[in-house]
């Protein structure tokens, strides 16, 4: 059996601002946290949408995300506004939680700490 780890992002569990969820919005998020932090710091908002699917590399054929377990095809639009969020999510997170990782010291901060400043010194 696969010895999978866990992100330390936690976005699927952050409180959702612009959409009642589905299955495909908290799988989208989920996809979202176990994307490498060096390579979500390279996406470009101003890229084509076949520039997107081309970096994502994760696309079909038919210009959709493929995620395993979802109701709803991801097109672009939807990625590129989801991916805003997790950005501005992972822009507030990133120094507590990477302090953390780092120093295996002080909590990590909950989910849904939206806005709150965590000192894990």
């Amino acid at each position: 059996m696969a010895n999978m780890q866990q992100p330390i992002w936690n976005f699927e569990q952050e409180p959702f601002v612009d959409e009642a969820p589905d299955e495909t919005a908290f799988n989208l998020r989920a996809y979202f946290d176990r994307m490498k932090d060096e390579k979500l710091q390279q996406y470009n908002p101003e890229w084509s949408d076949e520039q997107l699917i081309e970096w994502d590399g994760n696309f079909t054929a038919e210009g959709n995300l493929l995620i395993a377990c979802s109701e709803r095809d991801v097109d672009p639009e939807e990625y590129r506004r989801v991916m805003t969020q997790n950005i501005e999510y992972r822009n507030r997170m990133r120094p507590a939680l990477l302090r953390h990782e780092a120093t295996g010291h002080g909590p990590v901060p909950p989910a849904g700490a939206v806005g709150q400043v965590h000192d894990l010194s």
